[in-house]
């Protein structure tokens, strides 16, 4: 199965807005339209290697289609539109563990007011299948979703709600990377999907499959079934643990920060490690909004800063002190006691010049503890 007959290599610079890429190539600044709205931050990062689709037609408001991105040395398809046509083939050909000998009845079926990917004919029954594309992984570990996904969440209630003895749904992840063992809920980014997803795992099917991707974009020979830790994830999927915010200072600012007394601050981006345990998202939230009382350290840099990201990592154990102690290692300094008032770190606040969600260092830290962490809990 080979999905484009010509292809052309670009390099990634930047992402403007959700689906437009800027890229070089062949010596040229170009854009390109990405037809994925997730987050892609562990793939998108500056000089990765992109697959690009030339588009001719004088409709195309950009001169590129982007399809793929390298990771590792090996490409990883992007282009959602696409998957559909992935799970086509894969189910035709028998190789779905579990759905192997279904046959398609038909694609797009509406049923009351839904839509889903594809109704089967399978062993007597009919079957409505949800197909959704996975790129997010590290090593042995691929999760979903990268971004929050309220339509995600809907299709799995309306799939349980239609489950019965004559009908039987399911869904099914493709996850577009090799040597992928494990698949689980993203449940740090939305842990409303996670539950949703463990909820109706007793209704509806749940598969996940990792595919590979040959360097011209043709579907590699491997089709891995892979295995789902629901204990694990019941154990990790909970709303406490540990979070990076990040904030952006503008401008150098003099703080006078509680106790600490009057600290200069230089502008750029600041890395804060905490945890709540329990209603981390409260306290995520709390974080965010700059119209309260002060109290902990970082309220008081938080009145004078934006924020760009709250990134929780939730788990059953407390990781606070070792999210402080790997972000100490790729910052360029910390701030003395920030934040570290009642345990023995140095600090609990780091700085960066420039933006983290562009630095490979962070991205490898934060897939540390979201994803790899969780390779010590599995069988």
């Amino acid at each position: 199965m080979k999905l484009f007959e010509t292809l052309e290599k670009g390099t990634f610079i930047a992402r403007p807005n959700r689906f437009v890429l800027e890229c070089a190539v062949n010596g040229k600044i170009a854009k390109a339209y990405l037809p994925n709205p997730g987050r892609l931050r562990e793939l998108l990062l500056p000089g990765s290697m992109l697959y690009l689709v030339r588009q001719n037609s004088p409709s195309q408001k950009y001169p590129y289609l982007c399809v793929a991105v390298e990771k590792d040395d090996t490409p990883v398809m992007l282009h959602t539109l696409l998957n559909n046509t992935v799970a086509r083939h894969l189910i035709e050909q028998g190789r779905i563990p579990g759905l192997d000998g279904a046959e398609i009845i038909r694609p797009e079926v509406a049923i009351n007011s839904s839509r889903f990917d594809f109704l089967l004919y399978h062993k007597g029954r009919e079957v409505v299948l949800e197909v959704k594309s996975c790129t997010l992984f590290s090593r042995e570990i691929a999760m979903f979703p990268d971004a929050v996904t309220l339509r995600g969440k809907r299709h799995l209630e309306e799939l349980a709600s239609l489950s019965g003895r004559k009908r039987r749904c399911a869904v099914l992840f493709i996850v577009h990377a090799p040597g992928i063992t494990y698949f689980m809920p993203e449940y740090h980014t939305d842990p409303a999907f996670a539950k949703t997803l463990l909820s109706v795992s007793r209704d509806i099917m749940v598969k996940a499959v990792s595919v590979s991707w040959n360097k011209d974009l043709s579907l590699g020979k491997t089709v891995q079934d892979l295995v789902i830790p629901w204990e694990v994830i019941r154990t990790e999927a909970r709303d406490s643990g540990s979070y990076i915010l990040i904030l952006q200072l503008k401008k150098d600012e003099i703080i006078s920060v509680g106790n600490l007394g009057p600290i200069r601050f230089r502008k750029g981006y600041y890395l804060y490690a905490g945890s709540a345990r329990r209603n981390l998202s409260q306290r995520i939230a709390r974080h965010q909004r700059k119209r309260k009382n002060l109290f902990w350290h970082i309220d008081f840099l938080r009145h004078y800063a934006d924020v760009c990201a709250a990134l929780p990592v939730r788990a059953s154990a407390d990781l606070e002190c070792e999210l402080a102690a790997a972000l100490d290692k790729i910052a360029q300094r910390n701030i003395p006691r920030f934040g570290s008032s009642d345990c023995s770190c140095s600090s609990h606040l780091f700085f960066m010049q420039d933006d983290p969600a562009r630095s490979p260092q962070f991205i490898h830290l934060l897939l540390d503890f979201r994803i790899n962490r969780l390779e010590s809990l599995l069988p």
